[in-house]
């Protein structure tokens, strides 16, 4: 049994939500609030095994009790006994998976469903039942049988995940196999020798606390039917069969195991027991796993296999599951202007290869795509200098800084982002330009792009725009670097001879220095295969210690430019 459609209204951050999950796989991603575990949460309330939920005025969204908090799951893949038309006949439907939706009458050419819906009104008592037009003209009402309602209680994996090491009602070992431990005697009879035991001991260590109770209640005229015995309290020592748990060999229970082994343990389990619990919850994925189990986990649930065990729904805020799953198995929530959504991140290369590289960046709420190393670290570098003066981190407000690696992946890393619903900006050299069609239709659909002015790229910006200073400071750093020799060998190739580190490092030479020697700093800096600053750490420590501190006295346009991209950074929600 399959869940095909998810319908929720009016529950905590969600207004309105409507999705088609796969039948296998299916993470939500997206930055933290958006509303991943409420989806999951709605998903167990509303098939869960329960008699009740206990919601609060809080569970209703923008706490008006008023507009009641509806859960509407759509089940297929029904086996017989979900089809038999004496006890269900009146609530069949049928659902439509090219269009995704529910049609009130059984149709041959499409699949039969059944809709099972939890309504929580004012009165925050929460009712569940099926639903179908047919049964409602007819004023007909009826839930699920339990025995139902039990077969189908999606399993979940979250922070308590060691209840499913006891064989207690709707965990995973009793859904492994019809064996039953019949304790119940053998419990009650170690709880009576347990309890006369104990006693004949109790009396000698708590016989002066004994005397003293005896005499208190001569005085006060209180009958305890002679001695007064100390014994283990009945109530207290009482046991089920959910009292019987797993042990290591050794007798060690194995809820002690630790939080990674517990849940990687589960999910095997709950594998094996895949015919009887369809269904399953995974809260955040990664929680107490180190990156290697973590990938163990993932083929616990089938993320590999072609033909996957049950259906899974989980979210995660991890880089390692996102590399580990395809897109055919994430899926983005998004919020857009109160309608959420779950956009399939899907299977193209382009889309593919984006998750493969750059994960984290699916976590953030906004995007901003470097053409490269230089212009990610430049970026990077200014938000350190920024936060020295208290400024919020770009990263703090949800930003992500993707290196497209070139001029030629600006725009298809920008635009697998974009149609993902993501916030998007591009930051990229006027060198060379992307293909202009791309870039206009990322523009026309809400992109931004930054970029530096007519035919210059970061390094002739940095020589031509900043103060003397900082020019001379850029030159420093390259010499320490790299050395005087190789970079006085660049300035004395770009400039036939006529400039060399001797001159520019004279005072008077660089407080008068032109625009012809600020371009050939501009042209050495960049000599092919030997570039002074064209990696990500040393750009950084660029933006950071030399432009960042020498912003405001620089050329307003070039100022502009590094504001404006900050100030839309920092503007993530």
């Amino acid at each position: 049994m399959k869940i095909r459609k998810v319908e929720i209204r009016n529950y905590k951050c969600i207004e309105r939500f409507s999705w088609c999950p796969s039948t296998g796989i299916n993470c939500l991603i997206g930055f933290g609030d958006s509303g991943k575990s409420t989806v999951l949460d709605a998903i167990d309330f509303c098939l869960g095994a329960r008699r009740t939920v206990p919601f609060s005025d809080s569970d209703f969204f923008k706490l008006d009790v008023e507009s009641p908090i509806s859960i509407t799951l759509t089940i297929g893949d029904l086996d017989d006994s979900l089809k038999n038309l004496d006890t269900y006949g009146l609530f069949l439907r049928s659902f439509d998976h090219v269009s995704g939706k529910v049609e009130d009458e059984p149709d041959s050419d499409l699949e039969t469903v059944l809709t099972v819906n939890l309504t929580v009104g004012s009165d925050l008592d929460p009712v569940w039942s099926l639903q179908s037009d047919r049964a409602s003209e007819q004023s007909v009402l009826r839930g699920l049988a339990w025995k139902d309602r039990v077969r189908l209680a999606p399993a979940r994996i979250g922070a308590l995940a060691s209840y499913n090491l006891g064989w207690r009602q709707g965990s995973v070992l009793n859904k492994l196999t019809e064996e039953k431990a019949h304790s119940a005697a053998a419990l009650a009879n170690a709880a009576r020798q347990a309890r006369e035991t104990f006693g004949a001991d109790a009396d000698e260590q708590l016989k002066e606390t004994l005397r003293v109770v005896a005499e208190t209640a001569e005085e006060l005229g209180v009958d305890v039917g002679g001695k007064a015995h100390a014994l283990l309290d009945a109530h207290s020592i009482s046991f089920g069969d959910g009292s019987v748990t797993l042990h290591s060999a050794e007798g060690i229970p194995l809820r002690g195991l630790g939080v990674g082994s517990t849940r990687l343990l589960i999910a095997g389990l709950q594998r094996k027991a895949a015919d009887k619990s369809p269904i399953l919850l995974v809260d955040e994925v990664e929680y107490g796993l180190e990156p290697h189990r973590i990938i163990r986990f993932l083929g616990s649930l089938g993320a590999k296999d072609t033909a996957p065990p049950f259906q899974v729904f989980m979210t995660t805020h991890s880089p390692v599951v996102l590399r580990e799953l395809s897109g055919r198995q994430l899926y983005v929530l998004r919020n857009v202007e109160g309608q959420h959504g779950a956009i399939p991140v899907g299977g193209e290369d382009d889309v593919q290869g984006t998750i493969r590289c750059y994960p984290d960046a699916f976590l953030a709420s906004t995007v901003l795509v470097c053409e490269g190393a230089s212009e990610a670290g430049l970026v990077r570098g200014l938000d350190l200098f920024a936060q020295s003066g208290h400024a919020p981190s770009i990263f703090a407000c949800g930003t992500a800084l993707v290196d497209a690696g070139g001029v030629s992946q600006v725009m298809t890393r920008a635009l697998a982002f974009q149609k993902l619903g993501y916030r998007v900006g591009v930051f990229r050299d006027d060198d060379r330009q992307p293909p202009q069609d791309e870039e206009q239709s990322f523009v026309e659909s809400g992109g931004v792009v930054f970029k530096w002015r007519a035919g210059e790229k970061t390094e002739s910006e940095l020589f031509k725009s900043l103060p003397a200073l900082a020019v001379s400071q850029l030159l420093h750093k390259a010499v320490a670097l790299h050395g005087s020799e190789l970079v006085d060998s660049h300035l004395r190739s770009v400039s036939n001879n006529a400039l060399n580190v001797g001159m520019l490092q004279e005072p008077q030479r660089l407080v008068a220095i032109t625009n012809e020697q600020r371009g050939l700093l501009a042209r050495a800096s960049t000599v092919k295969n030997s570039p002074w600053f064209k990696t990500l750490t040393i750009m950084e420590e660029v933006g950071r210690e030399i432009v960042g501190p020498h912003i405001e006295a620089s050329d307003l346009e070039f100022k502009m430019i590094l504001h404006g991209l900050l100030e839309w950074a920092r503007n993530a929600r």
